[in-house]
């Protein structure tokens, strides 16, 4: 009797209406009123910090025999392998006496070059120890980028951070010469994301969290070495292919 009168009550239920996009569209539009939703870095930025590296480039006073290692460059570093090794920019690690790495979780180690590629201002680094479960990068592809697509710049700025940037995708195949006189570099992704020095070595993120290019350079006019709105990365495809790493 209880089956027959819960079967007759869902009979004489009226039927629900079917769902129509006018549904939807309010629905959507109930939610954007209502929520306040992530910004677009935001997932870039969470899946790459276990990744990224800070780098202190320490140098001996050669004109004073045992003082101490000295701070004289910071930077930036993108672990591509589950062993650690990582990239960043040769101009980070050059002349260093002792590289010393601080990975996400707080665990520093000392680390050695294992590869260089001047052609790309890239270098290679394999470090003496790791944090347990160290997650490598997501590599993604450079050649599908097109001018006005979102990127997001993580590292190390002035050795604050880690430190994110967000912001588009402002050229393609674009050359770079330091003040210097290097050879000048080729290829390279020019983005908008704020850089500065520190950035250098760090990871390039499409929307998706992938590595397309490392943070190579910036431009500015001035004498100051600061942010105007042009900065440059070598592309990953570079940067796997120079350095002698299996295609990512």
């Amino acid at each position: 009797m209880a089956l027959a009168i819960v079967l007759g009550r869902d009979a004489l239920r009226p039927p629900q209406p079917p769902l129509t996009q006018d549904d939807i569209d309010a629905a959507v539009l109930h939610t954007l009123e209502t929520r306040t939703l992530p910004s677009r870095a935001v997932r870039p930025a969470l899946g790459i910090a276990p990744s990224v590296v800070h780098i202190q480039a320490m140098t001996l006073d050669k004109d004073q025999p045992g003082a101490d290692l000295q701070e004289s460059g910071v930077g930036t570093g993108v672990v591509v392998m589950e062993d650690g090794t990582l990239l960043t920019n040769l101009h980070v690690v050059a002349g260093a006496d002792e590289l010393k790495l601080t990975f996400y979780d707080g665990t520093e180690s000392t680390a050695r070059v294992v590869g260089t590629k001047p052609d790309n201002d890239l270098a290679i680094l394999k470090p003496q120890r790791i944090p347990d479960d160290l997650a490598p990068a997501t590599l993604g592809s450079s050649r599908n980028l097109l001018p006005g697509d979102d990127v997001v710049v993580v590292g190390f700025p002035f050795g604050i951070g880690p430190s994110v940037s967000a912001g588009v995708v402002s050229g393609l195949n674009r050359q770079f010469r330091s003040r210097e006189g290097e050879p000048a570099l080729k290829g390279l992704i020019q983005f908008d994301a704020a850089a500065n020095p520190g950035n250098s070595g760090g990871p390039l993120l499409n929307a998706s969290g992938e590595v397309v290019g490392i943070v190579t350079a910036i431009l500015n006019p001035t004498s100051a070495r600061t942010f105007v709105g042009i900065g440059f990365a070598v592309t990953i495809e570079d940067a796997g292919s120079a350095l002698g790493v299996p295609p990512f």
